[in-house]
C-alpha cells in the first residue's frame, strides 16, 4: 500500500488531476466545519 497521487486517483475514476484536487479541497473544507469535525472526532475516538 502506498499513497496514491492525484493523477493516480484521476486515472482510476476518469477525472483530471485538477478535478481530483478540487474535490479533495472541497471535502477537507466540509470536514473542517465545527459540527462535522466534532462528529468525526467522536466517531474516530480522537
Amino acid at each position: 500500500d502506498h499513497p496514491m497521487s492525484l493523477e493516480d486517483i484521476g486515472e482510476r475514476f476518469s477525472l483530471t488531476r485538477e478535478r481530483v484536487r478540487q474535490i479533495k479541497d472541497k471535502a477537507i473544507t466540509k470536514l473542517r466545519t465545527t459540527t462535522r469535525c466534532k462528529l468525526l472526532r467522536t466517531y474516530l475516538g480522537v
